[in-house]
């Protein structure tokens, strides 16, 4: 296992103890385990075209590329809190 030195605000720091604490982890199992279970934007495409595949095959054999580009368009403004805010 090699050791890696990186430069944070101690604010960051503090968090990423208390994160870990309140887990019952040390930082470094933390640190460990978000990054390993954080995709790479491979790692999203592949899964991207994996589940429209499966789609496809299974649910919905008509699916086009608008329909998933619609999908990516919503699922975007969801995530960026413009679907499902209360007025």
């Amino acid at each position: 296992m090699a050791d890696t030195t990186i430069k944070i605000s101690e604010s960051i720091r503090d968090r990423l103890r208390t994160l870990a604490e309140e887990r019952g982890m040390s930082t470094r199992a933390y640190v460990e385990g978000l990054v390993s279970a954080t995709p790479t934007a491979a790692e999203r495409a592949e899964r991207t075209a994996r589940a429209i595949a499966y789609v496809r095959a299974n649910l919905c054999p008509d699916l086009t590329e608008d329909d998933v580009r619609a999908a990516q368009e919503w699922r975007a403004a969801i995530a960026a809190g413009h679907v499902g805010e209360r007025r």
